[in-house]
């Protein structure tokens, strides 16, 4: 089956620096992190103590409430640190690598005799259930619901977004493997979204819906795809899982070693050689930085994710686990001379039509992160619902989501979106608020109150 999927509201913004088609290997890592916070409400337990030795596929720790689910080693070698914030929540647990490359091999039943539970069972045991995603709220699936689909989105249309395709290219019978896997955990049920312009070899996909979607950003986030294809009614759970994660399913289903692959792009302005780079998930920043040439006459700040939704890493930090692009901006901590004259500054990119900031982007926008005004009270209405695709009221449900209020918060929809569903609302609202941190801190409420 094959629909097409219009998306119509959002922004289409053109930056300098997207990666080039060229993908190195980076074999050496000087360390290795596992983040507990990539995992939305998750509460880790320790099974390993500084120190100690670790082998690919080790298990680190688990989930307070849900001991089956468990954070495994990307890498064999030494738990280096255990890096604590308040209350001693475990923030990270840096993995110092070997070279012994040991891995934890697991028995494996052949695909055809495999049952749903069977499946569930394995992914669990490996460490591999956490590339399983609930809507929701975005927590880690629960292994005890049968989910209404699953879907899987090719599609990164935020600004230097990846090229899933490339990233794909040498994995395509193991992308397949693991659409099968999937279908055989929810049979018919596994939907596909690719981009109609660009559909590659993902438009060939045996065993999925397949959706061809086109338009602007948000157009390749998964809300959005979900809410236009099968919507989420209440008490009803479906599960995301990104594109690079059904390879490394199907890699643990063939060789019985937890897979940990990760393509990276690196991006922006100030690389002169943006590009991708194959290493493992939780690998240091530094071990990639050094393969480019990145302008050091400027500061610069780097983005785990994207300029809409990331979040802020240090050069010596780590890359996170669903992350496949770091994006470089130069940090807009300078004064702008005359910065309040109207068209002076037309080469920074607006939604609105008050700059004639359209003329200077052909060729893409050099940004840097000058937000160019602070918070206001000031909320335009309707300006929101400009560039928010989705059937829902982004301003009256951020209203409820600062009330606390969860009744309004459930009619207005704070089932169907996370928060980087609002990181265009960010980036283009006049009040300068911050959308998605109000939208996490209702979600939590939500899991505190409700869920």
């Amino acid at each position: 089956m094959t629909k097409d999927i219009r998306i119509s509201k959002g922004a289409r913004i053109n930056i300098k620096g997207s990666a080039e088609k060229i993908l190195t290997d980076i074999s050496s890592r000087k360390s290795c992190a596992i983040k507990p916070g990539n995992f939305f409400n998750f509460n880790p337990k320790m099974l390993v103590k500084e120190g100690a030795e670790v082998s690919i596929g080790t298990p680190i720790c688990f989930e307070k409430n849900d001991s089956r689910i468990i954070l495994v080693s990307p890498v064999s070698g030494t738990v280096k640190k255990i890096i604590r914030g308040d209350r001693r929540k475990i923030l990270e647990i840096v993995i110092e690598p070997n070279s012994s490359n040991k891995k934890i091999s697991h028995k494996v039943e052949k695909i055809d005799s495999l049952s749903p539970e069977k499946i569930k069972n394995f992914l669990l045991k490996t460490g591999s259930w956490p590339f399983i995603r609930q809507r929701p709220f975005n927590i880690l699936a629960d292994p005890d619901i049968i989910p209404k689909s699953i879907h899987i989105s090719t599609i990164s249309s935020v600004p230097l977004g990846v090229d899933y395709d490339f990233i794909l290219k040498n994995n395509r019978e193991d992308f397949q493997s693991g659409i099968n896997i999937l279908n055989t955990l929810l049979p018919g049920k596994v939907n596909l979204f690719i981009d109609k312009d660009f559909q590659g070899f993902f438009s060939k996909i045996k065993n999925a819906n397949i959706f061809r979607v086109s338009g602007p950003h948000p157009s390749g986030n998964v809300s959005v795809q979900i809410q236009k294809t099968n919507p989420i009614n209440f008490g009803e759970k479906v599960w995301v899982i990104r594109p690079e994660d059904i390879v490394n399913i199907a890699i643990l289903f063939s060789t019985g070693i937890y897979s940990c692959k990760r393509t990276l792009a690196i991006s922006g302005s100030p690389v002169s050689n943006p590009q991708y780079f194959k290493t493992t998930i939780g690998s240091d920043l530094s071990s990639i930085l050094k393969k480019l040439n990145i302008d050091s006459t400027i500061q610069n700040r780097y983005i785990n994710g994207d300029v809409f939704s990331g979040t802020e890493v240090q050069e010596d930090g780590h890359i996170d686990f669903y992350n496949n692009l770091v994006t470089i901006i130069p940090e807009g901590n300078k004064h702008r001379f005359f910065g309040w004259v109207p068209f002076f500054y037309n080469k920074i990119p607006s939604l609105s039509g008050t700059s004639l900031s359209w003329l200077f982007g052909r060729k893409g926008y050099k940004v840097d992160t000058n937000l160019n005004g602070e918070e206001r009270a000031l909320v335009v209405t309707g300006e929101m619902e400009k560039v928010f695709p989705m059937d829902i009221y982004p301003m009256q449900l951020i209203k409820a989501c600062m009330a606390g209020d969860i009744e309004k918060m459930e009619g207005l929809g704070i089932y169907e979106v996370i928060p980087e569903d609002f990181g265009l609302i960010d980036y283009s609202n006049t009040s300068k608020i911050e959308a998605q941190e109000i939208i996490k801190e209702g979600i939590e409420l939500m899991i505190k109150e409700i869920a």
